[in-house]
């Protein structure tokens, strides 16, 4: 089968998710090792899949992207990942901490861990949690073991309904680690998974866009100057976060993005996509008016599930981010 061939297959399921959460981790396990790895030469594709999922379902592209985020970190420390669905859950909070103790044979975690997607319906997961020193480390736990207790009736999202991500307490709960101090958050493949949630969200944008197309095929009357003006802005916009997209993959799979030039490449290519889709969330709004929102279910969802995903990206603050990255170059040259 051909990676479109594969594509069109995957997208096709994806589609059936509809936002049901089971069926997204379901579609996750059955992808599993059908896909290609960060920097594997294949990378490009494998931001391709994110886009195609989120095109079709982005409670489906949320959950499949964290389940081979938590696989391709696992393969990056030389582990081979245990059966069973996945997640990611390296988020902090204010007011609550997760705290690793090494004991005799081992560590052992307690606390609380914040904003842990999709925890009521997943096997394992690898979690960040505080070591001695100020350090953080990944650990992987299993999420049905004694002392996992996973908070319900916190998620009152409209967007991504499928993917409660509320809070999970740890009472002194087995944990392997994974990588050494801080390796999580320094190893390159960190920014690559921070590239692919981008590609989720490209895919998402380009969902509405055919939306806004289809529109303009199906108006009673010709599209005006406005109509043809959105249409035209929206495609040029997607163009060139698929072409930065693109280009990311390229320069992973070739070895130029690693260390402080893929953490740039990261924040560069995640401020254009998260740029695009919001300007693709306000065109399609203004273009097509109240009666989508209102009246169909799918439209609905996916700008409901796209406002809250792309809210990942901390807007003015990573743009704030990556000026200091540019500043703290310049100065060491």
């Amino acid at each position: 089968m051909t990676v479109a061939e594969s594509l069109e297959s995957w997208a096709g399921r994806a589609a059936d998710v509809a936002g049901d959460a089971q069926r997204a981790v379901d579609l996750a396990l059955m992808i599993g090792d059908a896909t290609p790895s960060p920097a594997s030469g294949e990378t490009p594709a494998l931001f391709e899949l994110f886009r195609a999922l989120g095109r079709a379902d982005l409670t489906a592209a949320r959950v499949v992207e964290a389940h081979l985020d938590a696989r391709a970190i696992l393969a990056e420390a030389g582990h081979e990942p245990q059966a069973g669905g996945w997640g990611v859950f390296a988020a902090e909070g204010p007011g609550v901490r997760l705290d690793a103790e090494e004991v005799e044979g081992g560590f052992r975690l307690s606390g609380t861990k914040p904003w842990c997607s999709m925890a009521q319906l997943l096997d394992r997961a690898l979690v960040t949690a505080h070591t001695a020193g100020g350090h953080r480390r990944l650990f992987e736990v299993d999420l049905r073991a004694a002392g996992v207790t996973v908070r319900s009736g916190e998620w009152v999202a409209l967007g991504l309904q499928g993917v409660p991500s509320g809070s999970v307490d740890f009472d002194d709960v087995v944990a392997s680690p994974v990588g050494a101090d801080d390796w999580y958050l320094d190893r390159p493949g960190f920014a690559w998974g921070g590239i692919g949630v981008a590609a989720c969200w490209l895919g998402g944008a380009e969902g509405l866009a055919r939306r806004l197309l289809t529109g303009a095929h199906s108006a009673n009357r010709e599209p005006d100057q406005i109509a043809l003006m959105h249409l035209g802005a929206v495609d040029a916009g997607l163009f060139a976060a698929r072409t930065a997209l693109e280009d990311a993959g390229r320069r992973i799979d070739d070895g130029r993005a690693e260390g402080s030039e893929g953490r740039m490449l990261a924040a560069r290519v995640r401020i254009v996509v998260a740029t695009v889709v919001e300007d693709v969330l306000r065109r399609v709004a203004h273009s097509l008016g109240p009666a989508p929102l209102a009246l169909e279910v799918e439209h609905a969802r996916r700008v409901a599930d796209l406002e809250l995903y792309v809210r990942q990206h901390h807007a003015e603050r990573d743009e704030a981010s990556l000026g200091r990255r540019i500043l703290a170059e310049e100065s060491a040259k």
